[in-house]
């Protein structure tokens, strides 16, 4: 099974962040991935990328910057208002790797 490593940003870092990131490691199974999740708020993305090594990015709120690595943005994952246009850029990703 292969390892993703998904960094899950919200404004606070605690609740939205762990329910988008409880969503994506459901995806990424259904898909043969194993997840490591992460979450924090945008002030700590910078910290987390510079220590860790990341295959992606998730967020319900404005990241503070452009990375050299994939991210989605996953209200419609929130809100399942477009939970298939999430998961098509996710599929986009994952085709990628």
């Amino acid at each position: 099974m292969n390892k993703i490593n998904v960094l899950s940003v919200c404004g606070s870092g605690t609740v939205t962040s762990a329910m988008i990131a409880n969503k994506v490691t459901d995806i990424l199974k259904e898909k043969g991935y194993s997840a490591n999740t992460v979450e924090t708020n945008p002030n700590g993305v910078d910290e987390l990328l510079s220590n860790g090594n990341w295959d992606m990015i998730v967020h319900t709120s404005p990241l503070k910057g452009e990375y050299d690595l994939p991210t989605i943005n996953a209200v419609g994952l929130l809100t399942g208002r477009d939970e298939e246009g999430f998961k098509n850029e996710l599929n986009n990703i994952l085709d990628k790797t």
